[in-house]
Formats: structure tokens, C-alpha cells, sequence
């Protein structure tokens, strides 16, 4: 079976995210399945606010261009996406934003088309991040992600992980770990392009 690449990232560029911890055990889950991660941190990779009349005088800027190479060099997502105000992080938001921008002589979305993705969030309140994730599917399945229905959203998520980054309820955790088992899975199965 082919090795799927999968980029795994959190909606948030906190140091001590927890959503970043729960990408993280997705991770493991989608290298146990054979799969080839890359693990993005936002903080390493900042992004103006998107700007059209920026872009116009200045051209797509190095950080998105580094951006849509990740995204174009993978054929899965692993998303990790905190909630804020019952929404899409503005993070995210805007990393979306600049990544659906085309180069010269490049197809549009060609960063998203053909990509499959998985969805996950973690929050202090009792829902977990759910309601933030009906944005975040809503608006990926809309630029051509195919967005796979299993997902996980984590409550009471300030207290639920150990010192190790690991989440103390076991079902839980094999949980997630299914999660990033699932998206490698699916996306060697699929024999994507990158």
C-alpha cells in the first residue's frame, strides 16, 4: 500500500496549546499506520493579516509560499482547531485565506483540491471546540478538502491531559490516536497526488 504524507497542524500558536497536545497523539496514530508526518507549528511560520492590496504590490509573501508548499507537498491534513466565539480561529482562518491564493499559472485552491482531512478540537468548556469544527468543515469542504465525517472534540480539556501530552482517559486517547490512523488509512487507500 502506498505511504500516505500527512501535515498535521493546531489552529492556535500558543506555546502550551492543547490543542497542539492533541494533534500531537493524532500524529502518533497516523505514524503507527505507516503514514509520513510533518508537524506544523504556526508560531514558526507567521502570516500577515490577508491583505488583497498587499498581495497586489508585493506578491504572495515568503511565509505563504513556504505555507501552500507544505500543503501542496501532502495529501492529508490532521486539524487540530481550538473554538473562538463558537467559530473558526482567526489563525487558521487567515492561514486558509493566504493558501487559497494562486501563484502565477497555478490552478485555484491547488493546495486544497484533492486533499483529505480529519478534525479534532480541545477546549476548557464543556463542548470541547464541536461547534468551532461545523465552521472549519464547512469552509475546507468548500475549497475541495474531502473532510472525512469522524471527529473528536475534547471537554474540560484543561484538565484532561497528563504531564506527558498524553490524554488521562484512555478511551479517549485511543481515540484520538484512531483519528490519525483513520486519515492515513483513508488517504493511502485514495493513492492521492502530491
Amino acid at each position: 500500500m502506498t505511504t500516505a504524507k500527512i501535515l498535521a497542524f493546531a489552529g492556535s500558536a500558543r506555546h502550551d496549546s492543547i490543542n497542539k497536545k492533541l494533534v500531537k497523539i493524532a500524529v502518533e496514530g497516523a505514524k503507527a499506520a505507516g503514514a509520513e508526518v510533518t508537524y506544523l507549528d504556526f508560531r514558526d511560520l507567521p502570516l500577515p493579516l490577508y491583505d488583497e492590496d498587499l498581495e497586489e504590490a508585493e506578491g504572495l509573501p515568503e511565509n505563504v509560499l513556504k505555507l501552500k508548499a507544505l500543503l501542496k507537498a501532502h495529501q492529508g491534513f490532521l486539524i487540530a482547531s481550538p473554538e473562538y466565539n463558537s467559530s473558526i480561529t482567526p489563525l487558521l482562518k487567515n492561514a486558509i485565506d493566504w493558501a487559497s491564493r494562486s501563484e502565477p499559472g497555478e490552478p485555484p485552491l491547488a493546495c486544497f483540491n484533492e486533499k483529505v482531512a480529519v478534525l479534532m478540537s480541545a477546549s476548557p468548556g464543556t463542548l470541547g471546540g464541536l461547534r468551532g469544527l461545523v465552521h472549519v468543515r464547512s469552509i475546507l469542504g468548500n475549497i475541495g478538502v474531502l473532510v472525512l465525517p469522524d471527529q473528536q472534540a475534547i471537554g474540560n480539556a484543561h484538565q484532561a491531559f497528563d504531564d506527558n501530552g498524553n490524554l488521562k482517559d484512555e478511551a479517549k486517547q485511543a481515540s484520538i490516536l484512531q483519528l490519525g490512523n483513520k486519515l492515513a488509512t483513508v488517504a493511502a487507500k485514495l493513492n492521492l497526488p502530491v
